[in-house]
């Protein structure tokens, strides 16, 4: 929906939690799915200026992005206006935030210096999404971001979104199909009951290396809505941390790419297993479908319409050709057996 009060109030009394929750830590503010009115940018930038310095908030005010640096921790974070890029705004360069983000990346990988990319809607499709798939971002937008992405992945050590309300994550590659960058998609705070799917309320602490910005690992909380709604209290928990519950050795492209290739495999299933339970936080029970196998892992890896859709038809003819294929064992193997019935029968 648009902006009205109850949505700035809401804001005003997120922002004043949070504050007070962590008085000693840097906040980054990004603005989630609905793109504010340009009047709004200034009470925003009057709720969020005691977390952002002057620089970011001038071109908070210009689209609703920013890079902030804290040179004490090497740490640089670029903050994305993706509501820029949605579908609606199919234009050139909404807000100037291709040309402003391309200079920094390019500043930044001339310097040799890291950085983390956030936002709110990712590159690609809806994993659990039916048909037809739709893209996140316009096409022309989502195209722009892999190949930026793919063109300074060596600067940019981790891309953090949301929107899907899923716990899930994708994958860039090079034209050549290596694996370059990773995208974690983290679930929300508010809890989803759609046809396009179902979660619990989740939060996410990263961990990652303060000197070369490294990505280590991740704790993802949760909160089983059902059970306190039974118990009338919120109990928070840890699900799972990133690399024991898939038995990573680290947190790479690389590694990411090797999981998801096993999600596809049958030694992989009980792998797929568990992203499938956390895909949900902990709401929907083991997969019983491999299609389902073939749409989480082709959101992962194609992050392109053409890509994408070529996944899963590729994916589909191969589901489809190996249930034909075991079909006919099944009928070979009734024919031998109703011969040697009958063969015996007759004997």
């Amino acid at each position: 929906g648009g902006w009205d009060p109850g949505r700035l109030s809401a804001l005003q009394n997120v922002t004043q939690l949070i504050s007070h929750s962590f008085t000693s830590q840097f906040v980054f503010p990004v603005l989630g799915h609905t793109e504010p009115p340009s009047d709004l940018y200034q009470q925003l930038i009057a709720l969020w200026q005691h977390w952002l310095p002057t620089e970011a908030l001038t071109t908070f005010q210009k689209g609703g992005y920013y890079m902030i640096e804290q040179k004490a921790r090497k740490l640089r974070v670029i903050a994305l206006n993706t509501n820029l890029w949605a579908v609606e705004n199919d234009v050139e360069d909404p807000g100037g935030q291709w040309q402003w983000l391309d200079s920094q990346l390019a500043k930044l990988y001339r310097n040799r210096q890291t950085v983390y990319l956030v936002g709110h809607i990712a590159p690609g499709f809806d994993e659990r999404q039916g048909s037809p798939p739709r893209l996140g971002l316009a096409p022309r937008h989502n195209a722009r971001y892999v190949q930026m992405i793919s063109k300074y992945s060596e600067v940019i050590m981790g891309q953090f979104f949301s929107h899907l309300h899923s716990d899930t994550f994708r994958i860039v590659y090079t034209h050549t199909g290596v694996p370059v960058s990773s995208i974690f998609l983290a679930p929300a705070v508010t809890p989803q009951r759609t046809v396009s799917g179902t979660n619990n309320p989740g939060l996410r602490l990263y961990k990652f290396d303060t000197d070369t910005g490294q990505l280590l690992d991740y704790s993802q909380y949760y909160l089983d809505l059902t059970a306190a709604n039974q118990k009338g209290e919120a109990d928070w928990s840890l699900e799972y941390n990133f690399t024991s519950y898939y038995q990573l050795s680290e947190v790479s492209p690389k590694a990411l790419h090797d999981l998801a290739q096993m999600f596809t495999t049958e030694e992989g299933k009980e792998v797929f297993g568990r992203y499938w339970v956390a895909n949900s936080v902990q709401v929907y029970n083991l997969p019983t479908n491999l299609a389902w196998v073939n749409a989480h892992y082709c959101a992962i890896t194609q992050l392109d319409f053409t890509g994408y859709h070529n996944c899963l038809m590729t994916r589909a003819s191969a589901l489809a050709a190996a249930s034909s294929g075991q079909d006919a064992i099944t009928s070979a193997a009734f024919l031998v057996l109703t011969t040697a019935i009958i063969f015996l029968v007759l004997r």
